[in-house]
């Protein structure tokens, strides 16, 4: 249970990490704009939208990456779980088997023990 754990803790730390870049991308563009000159041009307005567009598509691209990793992994843990799922059932169904033959066992030996036990109670009444 330790490595799945650690593994989300990395993922978390990964995520923080890239919206911490983020953040600072954002402040650098926004910083650039109010260093600008008062009287606002187009082109700066562009490149500034064009610079927040490709940070939001890497952002939003590493997250799709994640999200298709994560379900990657669990469709594979779904089918561990179906696998094993069916393997205690297997297990289930024979033991199962293994209780009803168990029963007869004992119950043909009861009978056996009752009638040995009658036999022998009839030999000593014939003796006495």
């Amino acid at each position: 249970m330790s490595l799945p754990r650690s593994r989300e803790r990395a993922d978390a730390n990964e995520a923080a990490e890239i919206f911490s870049k983020l953040e600072g991308e954002i402040r650098n563009v926004v910083s650039r704009g109010d260093t600008a000159s008062q009287a606002p041009r187009g082109n700066d307005n562009e490149l500034a939208a064009s610079d927040i567009g490709s940070i939001l598509q890497r952002v939003s691209g590493t997250s799709a990456q994640e999200i298709e990793k994560l379900i990657g992994e669990l469709q594979i843990l779904r089918d561990m779980l179906q696998r094993e799922a069916a393997r205690v059932e297997r297990e289930v169904v024979g033991y199962a088997a293994l209780l009803q033959n168990a029963r007869g066992s004992i119950t043909a030996i009861s009978e056996s023990l009752s009638v040995w036990q009658t036999e022998r109670g009839d030999r000593s009444r014939i003796s006495a």
